[in-house]
């Protein structure tokens, strides 16, 4: 096994994406509240770290997805610091319809000076415009059909799966613009670049898959060695080609007497992307 986890210099700004940010700079003056959605397992990673550039003072929610999936105690710690940092964060499992409620009424309180001033001059109650933002694969789309009630919004474990901005009406006064997942130019950062990778918010195309695999175990090696026991029999992860063979061997992943390394790393990835591992926040 080869572990080649150098300086990850990714550019990946597909056209949608810069087209997005010229529509959203368009759209500024429309928009009221701003949904900023993070994965509450990479709470630094994935967060678009120019958004401010374009919402700048719009009120907003930082909403934290994934609830289910995080590792609580690591992840309140980013609640907290973003807090003090002056959002106002929710951390949300989407799937949850009281976290969902939360969305609802926080949007409503952040926004009723709006409301209020409207009364004033005898005008009928606005239409919320929110304007969801977010990496791929944070759960804008879910977000988007819980509150349309409906599917609106694909929904996928893969990135880029929403293209155009588009306004959606829901029934609790709340117009929302949804944005196809937004990167910024170059992940320069290396830990960044493998944690979303990690959590597939970046083409698997975009980092090799073993690295990313290798990444995956030594995370859960140095903070989650109970993970790495149960899900694939390991004690550590220094030997990288040890710890494959023993997963290899595991799964049956064997080609003409040799462990599949392809395989066992797919594996890795895969069980992060299906959900399999649970409890996890990779940002420190």
């Amino acid at each position: 096994m080869n572990n080649r986890q150098n300086q990850a210099n990714i550019n990946w700004y597909p056209g949608h994406m810069a087209k997005t940010r010229r529509l959203l700079i368009e759209k500024y003056g429309l928009i009221d509240i701003v949904y900023e959605l993070v994965d509450a397992r990479i709470p630094y990673s994935s967060k678009i770290k120019d958004i401010y550039n374009i919402i700048q003072d719009k009120p907003k929610i930082m909403i934290m997805t994934k609830k289910d999936l995080c590792d609580m105690k690591v992840t309140m710690k980013w609640v907290k610091y973003y807090e003090n940092l002056g959002a106002k964060v929710i951390l949300v499992d989407l799937n949850n319809n009281e976290d969902f409620k939360k969305i609802i009424d926080l949007t409503h309180e952040m926004t009723e000076k709006i409301q209020l001033k409207r009364q004033g001059k005898k005008m009928k109650e606005k239409e919320i415009r929110a304007l969801v933002v977010g990496i791929p694969n944070v759960g804008k789309s879910t977000l988007i059909n819980k509150m349309a009630n409906k599917k609106v919004a694909d929904v996928g474990n893969n990135p880029g799966v929403t293209q155009h901005l588009k306004w959606l009406k829901t029934p609790y006064n709340i117009l929302l613009l949804d944005t196809p997942g937004i990167l910024w130019p170059k992940l320069s950062e290396n830990n960044v670049a493998f944690n979303l990778a990690a959590m597939t918010s970046i083409k698997q195309e975009i980092l090799p898959i073993d690295e990313v695999a290798v990444y995956i175990l030594q995370k859960l090696a140095e903070y989650y060695p109970e993970i790495l026991k149960e899900r694939y029999h390991l004690t550590n992860a220094k030997d990288i080609e040890e710890a494959y063979n023993t997963i290899g061997k595991n799964m049956g992943a064997i080609k003409n007497g040799e462990v599949d390394y392809d395989r066992v790393s797919k594996k890795i990835v895969n069980d992060i992307k299906m959900e399999y591992i649970k409890g996890v926040t990779f940002d420190r």
